[in-house]
């Protein structure tokens, strides 16, 4: 079985090896506990963007960073069920005391505290946990324990990747999510997961921003109106016609204008937004049961040069 915990961990690894090259900080907490922090109080570095990004994804898909015209993620997995709903979707809310962070990576797949595991059929099976942390606080020993105690792994056997949203690693992290914010909004029409072979996106690196409420901003917008996907499948032609209009962001009633506009809108409240609109921007689906191709939305040019200042 492939093990996304063993897979990042290999990751982990060459981090603490490359620590000074990457700009990154390594601290062992008092419990044994290894906590990287990647952005939070240095400044990271593209290098360890990608790293993060590919412990995301329990090393089961590949980033890369390329410029063209403006600077772009491109995500590749073989396994978009195990890598990127298991393990890469940000789908643990850690909360521990006054401590909160959104947690993301393979430790999900060890805690599996999200009924979302009953549907994926995927558990891991390892020794050593990690599990990456969107937030601007390093977490401490009592965040470690009962991460730890959820992964059934010891203290020492667990690493805590963090990084916050306005950051080099964070716009690299997020953006690096195209994939996976298509697999799960083809899970939430209805489609099968177990029909996706791989995938395959792109989506625009938002420039850091000054505060994480901008970034979010920011990095949500690069997805949902630059984000493009293309998913290969095994299915019936009509399985995908069914929801292929569905998917982009374009499908959403609150399409159309900068995220952050949007959140004020709806007074900073997440839930008011209309859930259809976390999805790729465009997306393409080829089947390759019947060799048919599928496309719906498209990237806007004009959302992106109003939120990020730069037109792709």
């Amino acid at each position: 079985m492939l093990s996304v915990n063993r897979r990042a961990q290999r990751i982990v690894e060459e981090m603490v090896r490359r620590e000074e090259e990457l700009k990154i900080r390594v601290k062992k907490l008092g419990n044994g506990a290894t906590v990287i922090d990647a952005g939070v109080e240095v400044p990271g570095s593209v290098e360890a963007g990608i790293a993060f990004s590919e412990i995301c994804m329990g090393g089961l898909g590949k980033v890369e960073v390329r410029v063209e015209r403006i600077p772009w993620v491109f995500v590749r997995t073989d396994f978009p069920l195990i890598s990127c709903m298991a393990s890469q979707y940000a789908g643990w809310a850690v909360k521990v005391e006054k401590y909160f962070a959104m947690g993301s990576g393979p430790a999900r797949a060890l805690a599996r505290v999200e009924k979302l595991f009953e549907e994926l059929g995927y558990k891991d099976e390892s020794e050593v946990a990690v599990l990456t942390l969107e937030t601007r606080k390093l977490p401490d020993e009592r965040v470690a324990e009962v991460v730890a105690q959820r992964c059934g792994v010891k203290p020492e056997n667990l690493t805590l990747v963090v990084a916050p949203t306005a950051s080099l690693v964070g716009s690299i992290q997020i953006s690096a999510r195209v994939v996976e914010t298509g697999v799960h909004k083809l899970h939430e029409v209805g489609f099968p997961l177990q029909k996706i072979v791989s995938g395959l996106g792109k989506a625009p690196i938002a420039p850091v921003a000054k505060n994480d409420l901008e970034a979010m901003g920011k990095t949500n917008d690069c997805v949902l109106y630059g984000g493009r996907t293309v998913y290969f499948v095994e299915a019936e032609d009509e399985e995908v016609e069914r929801v292929i209009e569905q998917v982009p962001s374009s499908s959403s009633r609150d399409y159309g204008v900068p995220f952050l506009e949007l959140f004020e809108r709806y007074q900073r409240d997440f839930f008011k937004i209309d859930p259809k609109l976390f999805s790729p921007a465009e997306i393409f689906v080829n089947n390759l049961k019947t060799g048919r191709v599928f496309h719906a939305g498209k990237i806007n040019e004009e959302v992106l040069e109003k939120s990020l200042g730069l037109r792709p």
